[in-house]
Formats: structure tokens, sequence, C-alpha cells
């Protein structure tokens, strides 16, 4: 069963749906359902980004309690 029904497309849309038609010798009804179903479908899962940490250890001599020290070793002693 189909539904027959009035949709105002943007020019732009309607122009790529009318290339795609004749590109592919579809009619153009069936251009604009298989657009809709493919853009209805469920997203394809995205695997979520994932940061691989690496040990990096501390250098000799750097005291992380030392705020300061570490300000001046960064920006040097002029930071202030």
């Amino acid at each position: 069963m189909s539904t027959r029904t009035t949709l105002t497309l943007d020019d732009d849309v309607a122009d790529r749906l009318a290339r795609e038609a004749r590109r592919t010798g579809q009619t153009y009804r069936a251009v604009v359902n298989s657009a809709l179903r493919r853009g209805l479908e469920a997203p394809p899962a995205v695997e979520p980004f994932r940061v691989r940490a690496s040990p990096m250890g501390l250098r000799p001599g750097i005291d992380l309690d030392d705020i300061e020290g570490l300000l001046d070793r960064l920006d040097g002693p002029l930071r202030r």
C-alpha cells in the first residue's frame, strides 16, 4: 500500500533527486522513497573514541607538589 502526499522540497534537494533519477534511470518517486528509507535507517554504530595512555614517568628533580617551581620551569622566572 502507498500513501499519496504532497511535499515541499527545497530547490537544491529537488535538483539532486532529479539528477539521481536521470543518472540511475529510476523514477523520481523511486529515488525519493529510496533516499527516505536510507535516511530513516538506524545510524551505524560508531565505536567511541578511546585514548591509549602511555606511562611517561617523571623527570628527576621535578616535584609535582611545588606548583611555583613547575611554573618557573615551564614559563621561566619572568612569568610573573
